[in-house]
């Protein structure tokens, strides 16, 4: 027991000049606004949304390139793709509609 707590301590000791220096970070974010925050959260979501539907489309048209001719994959591969354009129209609408409502907030009007 004595032996971990000189342990314990020297490492404590040994770290606190790395202490003293995580009070100089600066806020990575680069600001302390909300509505900012919240607006870069969403765009980056939106985003990783957006390079999903893309690999839905090559994923589609993989199906649809591998089916040798067989209507049961030929189908599967064009409702892959069908739905990848349905998921981009709703995510470039959400990200439209999400810009509007920033783009609001941040002037206060609803213009």
């Amino acid at each position: 027991m004595q032996r971990f707590l000189i342990i314990s301590l020297g490492a404590l000791l040994a770290s606190l000049p790395r202490l003293s220096h995580a009070a100089a970070l600066t806020n990575p974010l680069g600001t302390t606004d909300l509505t900012v925050i919240i607006a870069r959260l969403i765009q980056a979501i939106l985003g990783i949304t957006g390079a999903i539907a893309l690999l839905m489309f090559i994923w589609g048209g993989f199906q649809w390139l591998i089916s040798a001719g067989s209507p049961e994959k030929v189908k599967k591969g064009k409702e892959t793709l069908t739905w990848a354009v349905i998921g981009l129209a709703v995510i470039v609408g959400a990200y439209m509609l999400v810009s509007a409502v920033v783009s609001a907030l941040e002037s206060g009007t609803l213009a």
